[in-house]
């Protein structure tokens, strides 16, 4: 392996020296720097000219220059003539963010009950909505182009020709419910929900400063890889996770696998299947504290049955529910059996902790005789160890693709468990490098 090249960032430097141990290649010099102003200064120190190199950097700390600092290194090497550069990031920064705003269920539907509509069977006629949308290449967001609308009850609202699929409900003044009106729109306006294409950014600015390959694990969005027009290889921290129930767990084979949502349940159903343990998961709902409709809607609920003429929102207060600190109210609830069994919560990344502590809350309240809380990556922003801490979890394992020493002395040893993955990245690079296939890694690890 004589023409590859590591270089390691300023993120991860222990993770860096642990791959570079695997692979039995030293790290190569780069001084890293910042000017007084905050510039980032790199200097390569290592002729890279026809070479293959991989530059290390996980996307955890100061994210923003981190990844400016990979970006640079990136540069550098491909100014200096590398046959290859491939960026290595455990952990990959922005890929938890969405190139689209979307909700839950699909595109939001306003409808209010008719009064006059006869229920027959199964067949509910609702009558129009006053809906009304923001037209996204307006000047103004509150400047569209209007036309007035007519509806079966012959009122004149103002409706917005448009193809946005964010609601806006009328302003039009409604004596029962005004106040509520203001809140409602003060909330759901459409220019809120509006989100940067982080996504496609983030590859295009990798591929432009000359990234050829991209290495990362347990990316949180799979939709991610679809951003590049270069190869991205995705690990899996799966076959570590097995690995650690197996020799770290006692009496695993009676123990339960619990995903902490509905968005992990893919993840933590192929640990329990290949594990043959039974799963167990944990339904989370986030409901605004103002409902999906007009305030005068109904709540209808089809069938048979009668329909309810009271206004979803008469009996809440307007001012409470804006001056409230949040505007959703959460509910959980748990499918699955796991009285007296150790539960073993299986997630890809922690960064509030809220949903990991809640889950494990849950889990004792339940039952539980002990839970495990196993994490791909540990972010831990804000006071998520104090949270941990104090929460219903009996042990946290956590991987190293961040570095995990402020977890390990705020939680204590005895209380954290470490996969390393630096095993796996590092043959991964070696098969990358020589040619070979990398599938092995996905249902095996190393």
């Amino acid at each position: 392996m004589g023409d590859i090249v590591v270089f390691g960032g300023s993120s991860h430097p222990e993770l860096v020296n642990m791959i570079c141990e695997n692979l039995g290649v030293p790290s190569s010099r780069v001084d890293l720097s910042k000017f007084s102003n905050g510039e980032t200064n790199v200097q390569i120190g290592e002729s890279v000219r026809e070479k293959d190199v991989y530059l290390i950097q996980s996307g955890c700390g100061h994210v923003n220059d981190n990844f400016m600092e990979l970006l640079i290194m990136i540069s550098a090497c491909k100014s200096a003539s590398a046959s290859r550069i491939t960026a290595v990031m455990p952990y990959f920064c922005y890929s938890r963010q969405p190139d689209i705003p979307f909700t839950s269920k699909g595109a939001p539907l306003i409808t209010k009950a008719n009064k006059n509509s006869n229920i027959e069977g199964d067949i509910l006629s609702p009558a129009p909505s006053a809906l009304m949308t923001q037209r996204p290449g307006s000047m103004s967001p509150f400047k569209v182009a209007d036309e007035e609308v007519r509806t079966s009850t012959n009122q004149t609202l103002k409706k917005s020709v448009s193809a946005s699929r964010i609601p806006i409900v009328s302003s039009k003044k409604d004596p029962k419910g005004t106040e509520a009106n203001e809140a409602f729109n003060a909330q759901n306006a459409g220019y809120k929900l509006w989100v940067a294409q982080s996504g496609t950014l983030i590859a295009n600015l990798l591929t432009a400063a000359g990234a050829d390959h991209v290495i990362t694990m347990d990316l949180h969005d799979p939709q991610f890889p679809g951003f590049f027009n270069i190869p991205v290889d995705n690990l899996y921290c799966r076959p570590l996770v097995q690995n650690y129930i197996q020799h770290h767990i006692p009496d695993y084979k009676d123990a339960v696998i619990v995903s902490p949502d509905a968005g992990g349940a893919k993840r933590a159903t192929a640990i329990a299947d290949s594990l043959e343990l039974s799963f167990a998961l944990i339904h989370k709902e986030r409901r605004s504290q103002l409902l999906k409709g007009p305030p005068d809607a109904t709540l209808t609920s089809g069938g048979g049955l009668n329909v309810s003429t009271t206004p979803l929102i008469s009996n809440l207060n307007s001012t409470e529910i804006t001056n409230s600190p949040s505007k959703y109210i959460q509910t959980t609830m748990l499918v699955g059996d796991v009285r007296n069994k150790v539960c073993i919560i299986v997630d890809d990344l922690v960064d509030t902790s809220y949903t990991v502590t809640r889950a494990a809350k849950l889990l004792k309240d339940q039952g539980a005789s002990k839970v495990y809380a196993i994490v791909t990556h540990g972010i831990f922003s804000g006071d998520a160890l104090a949270r941990i801490a104090q929460s219903e979890i009996d042990q946290f394992v956590i991987s190293n693709t961040v570095p995990q020493d402020e977890t390990i002395s705020a939680l204590g040893k005895d209380k954290v468990g470490i996969m390393d993955v630096s095993r796996v990245i590092g043959e991964a690079i070696r098969r990358i490098h020589n040619g070979e296939s990398i599938s092995m890694l996905f249902e095996h690890g190393w």
